[in-house]
């Protein structure tokens, strides 16, 4: 099949990308700064030439947002915002304006929608969507803001020959550099990979291998439309993930860390402190029901097989790749971490 990747030069993107061309699919990428043979230039808002390669593809993988690893002003939040609304947007016009539509219009989202709970999953039947949650700093809501607005603009676009979904996506879990693994597991080496704020916030994941066999799935399929919760079944507290990363790494010691702790290392990282307190426990209850089986189900296994190839990868210097949904280096305008 032909996949197009509107934003496809982040972390996932590149997973998605390597995966699908590994199996013998064309690919092609929009960048705003395309660098090599592959990619096609486009600016996120506007339509223009790159247009002409959705018409006549088989699926879109919009994966364009501009990069959540940032200190949350006010400005980047508006970043966040425009760049995910404004390219869903101009894809759903491209392939409105299409001779041959695509058959599905896969859209990046976030498990970052539901609610910051404890108590009980988010699937996408039951969970709670965030926002009016108590004792949560208020500009939390606005992420979720971020990702109902994103979900909305596909919602919106008159597509009538695409079927569309919204990938609501947890941490895709990947031996890349620069990816959110690389930057836990560097905490890891350091022996600062312990519990933050407690440990008990929920993390959300999913190992890259499991996360293209579901875009794979999802695409194949003709009968699921709307929200799909793409996490492994078996989130678990910050403190057990990094627990089982430093016996999958070999490290003993991880040393905890307090609130103020977590903002100060935030802060020289000039990320911010949402990414490791709000407890995100997203479960893919969609996936499940439609029969997709998930080769990686538990973190312990996913963090040895990560691990082990990490171990094994060619030394190199760092690519720049970030964990957003399609932001890289030479897009966002960033250093990496």
């Amino acid at each position: 099949m032909k996949f197009v990747l509107p934003g496809g030069t982040g972390q996932v993107g590149t997973v998605l990308e390597r995966a699908l061309t590994g199996a013998g699919h064309e690919v092609v990428v929009l960048s705003r700064r395309p660098a090599r043979p592959g990619q096609v230039r486009w600016d996120g808002r506007t339509l223009g030439p790159w247009a002409d390669v959705i018409d006549g593809c088989d699926v879109v993988v919009n994966l364009a947002g501009r990069s959540v690893s940032c200190r949350y002003t006010p400005a980047n939040l508006q970043a966040m915002m425009d760049s995910r609304v404004d390219s869903a947007r101009i894809v759903g016009e491209a392939i409105a304006a299409a001779v041959r539509p695509p058959r599905v219009w896969l859209q990046m989202s976030t498990a970052t929608v539901y609610a910051h709970r404890f108590d009980a999953p988010n699937d996408e039947r039951c969970g709670v969507i965030g926002g009016s949650e108590p004792g949560v700093p208020g500009y939390w809501a606005y992420s979720v803001e971020i990702a109902k607005a994103w979900e909305r603009e596909q919602e919106r676009a008159r597509t009538p020959h695409t079927r569309k979904v919204a990938l609501r996506s947890a941490m895709v879990m990947s031996p890349d550099r620069g990816g959110v693994l690389d930057v836990l597991l560097w905490l890891t080496r350091l022996c600062l990979g312990g519990p933050v704020a407690g440990g008990g916030q929920y993390v959300s994941w999913i190992h890259e291998h499991d996360f293209v066999r579901a875009v794979e799935f999802l695409a194949a399929r003709e009968d699921i439309v709307g929200p799909v919760n793409l996490a492994a079944p078996n989130p678990l507290p910050q403190r057990a993930l990094m627990r089982e990363l430093r016996a999958a790494w070999g490290v003993p010691v991880g040393l905890p860390a307090t609130t103020w702790m977590a903002e100060l290392g935030a802060f020289a990282l000039r990320t911010d402190t949402e990414l490791l307190l709000k407890s995100r426990r997203v479960v893919p209850g969609r996936l499940l029901e439609a029969g997709f089986v998930f080769d990686h189900p538990q973190w312990p296994q996913a963090a040895t097989d990560l691990a082990h190839r990490i171990r094994n990868r060619p030394r190199g210097r760092r690519t720049g790749i970030r964990y957003a949904a399609g932001t890289s280096r030479a897009d966002s305008g960033r250093r990496p971490l």
